[in-house]
């Protein structure tokens, strides 16, 4: 399918609400040849024209266009015609509506914030967005469980973010940055001790900014794919240069049980952790062997156990719904086998195909299961007590769909709500690495480290010297008032 758009100032809302019907899409230069399958977005003097050529049909809408619409109005019109007649043309129905974007539940914060009654907000999803009832009510109940956690934030908040990119194996629907123990276990110590420099560099910027940390997130990769001394040298780091105690949620990635041991888990409880992810993704080992994971459904469990039993009282479990060969049935054992562990945190994740991950070269669409069909087992989680807190969707997630973090009363991760909803700084050390500053007139700033270990090792002073536009952020609020950081 190609997407031929002209007339327009920005072709970005329509260009993306053919890819919640036809997910590879392509942006065409000119006009499709003939025959071939298409979507046609066109602006003229006086109308929109939206057109549809599928296996050989055609199909056309048109709408009036008044010489004063404001831009914005215009886009929203001409992408209303494009999706009702997708719609019409596919016989399918998005169930989040034609909203494209990342974050739909802060829209319920923003409209909140704007006074907006519970009225319009609903009437927003689903009569101006097509938003179906149970989508929109997941956002507002999402938004409310938010709201206690976005209430911990000050205008100088900030969390930290440690990148550890290293895996004991790739997984094939995986796309981050990261690398193999095999292929580059060289590379860990340096990396390590790369990483601690960077760490005391960052808490002398929070120092001088007068920043108050809330949260520390070490993540990956895998973590735990670092030996057990290389975990302890990283987070006696942490130790020596943050006020651990003082934070009030510290989360360590312990993803992957063929490089969890015991001993990991110990140094991680240890050195002031108070919460940790163990990801089984699926409790199937059929599906496990398909997606390249190296351990059975039974090795998380003893994980999972062997952390219960070292003292580990705050648990977050990650599944992904979609995956090769999986079913709706299979997804729903996998979540009752979870449930049965009772986790304080279950996020499920919705599969995106990206171009980085195997998944898109080895397998053709039609391989992935019902995905909306495995996510209705979901209402097993609210059975038993688990309510939404963070939820966000990506551009190639099956059939458009989310990703949503589930808790148990008391158990919100609030790192996950802090960076999702945009509140506060995240200041980020690693490879990939992405500082996102946020000033507290809500003026946004994003510094990157260097994408890969060795080139983050070998130029760790552009590293350095890149940080130092924290300083020159916060020079902006000089004379905001420090008492706000508490």
């Amino acid at each position: 399918m190609e997407i031929y758009i002209r007339g327009l100032a920005s072709g970005y809302e329509p260009e993306h609400v053919t890819r919640l019907f036809f997910r590879p899409a392509l942006l065409a230069k000119r006009w499709p040849a003939r025959g071939a399958d298409a979507v046609a977005v066109l602006r003229g003097k006086k109308r929109f024209v939206c057109g549809v050529r599928m296996n050989g049909l055609c199909a056309v809408r048109t709408a009036p266009l008044a010489q004063d619409t404001p831009p914005e109005q215009a886009e929203y019109e001409i992408c209303r015609l494009l999706f009702l007649l997708l719609c019409e043309a596919t016989g399918r129905r998005p169930a989040w509506g034609m909203l494209t974007g990342v974050r739909p539940v802060r829209l319920v914060h923003d409209m909140r914030r704007a006074g907006k009654a519970q009225e319009e907000i609903e009437s927003f999803f689903r009569d101006k967005y097509f938003a179906d009832g149970e989508k929109y009510k997941l956002a507002v109940r999402t938004a409310d469980n938010q709201a206690p956690v976005l209430a911990l934030n000050t205008p100088r908040s900030y969390s930290l973010y440690i990148s550890i990119p290293f895996c004991p194996s790739r997984c094939s629907y995986c796309s981050f940055v990261s690398r193999t123990t095999a292929e580059s276990g060289s590379l860990i110590e340096p990396y390590v001790q790369a990483l601690c420099r960077e760490l005391a560099e960052i808490s002398a910027l929070a120092r001088r900014n007068r920043l108050r940390l809330e949260t520390i997130y070490i993540g990956g990769g895998t973590p735990t794919a670092v030996s057990a001394a290389q975990l302890r040298t990283l987070m006696q780091a942490v130790r020596d240069n943050f006020d651990v105690p003082a934070v009030r949620e510290y989360t360590v990635e312990a993803g992957r049980p063929d490089c969890t041991t015991p001993e990991k888990l110990a140094v991680i409880k240890e050195y002031g952790a108070t919460r940790i992810s163990i990801n089984p993704q699926t409790l199937s080992d059929e599906v496990l062997a398909a997606i390249g994971r190296r351990h059975t459904a039974q090795d998380v469990l003893d994980c999972f156990a062997q952390a219960r039993r070292l003292g580990h009282g705050n648990i977050n479990m990650d599944l992904i719904a979609g995956l090769p060969l999986d079913t709706p049935a299979r997804f729903a054992q996998t979540l009752q086998g979870v449930l049965a562990l009772a986790p304080e945190n279950i996020t499920v994740h919705t599969l995106t195909l990206k171009r980085a991950s195997n998944l898109v070269i080895e397998h053709a669409p039609n391989a992935y299961g019902d995905v909306a069909r495995m996510l209705d087992s979901c209402a097993l989680l609210g059975e038993n007590g688990y309510e939404p807190y963070y939820l966000y969707r990506q551009k190639g997630t099956l059939q458009n769909l989310e990703n949503t973090g589930y808790t148990r009363p008391g158990y919100a991760g609030l790192y996950n709500v802090f960076i999702m909803e945009e509140v506060h700084t995240i200041l980020s050390a690693g490879a990939g690495g992405s500082t996102k500053l946020v000033g507290p007139d809500g003026h946004i700033r994003r510094i990157f480290n260097h994408k890969y270990p060795l080139e983050y090792i070998e130029r760790f002073d552009v590293v350095q010297a890149r940080k130092q536009g924290v300083d020159d952020f916060y020079a902006k609020y000089a004379d905001l008032d420090p008492e706000t950081a508490r």
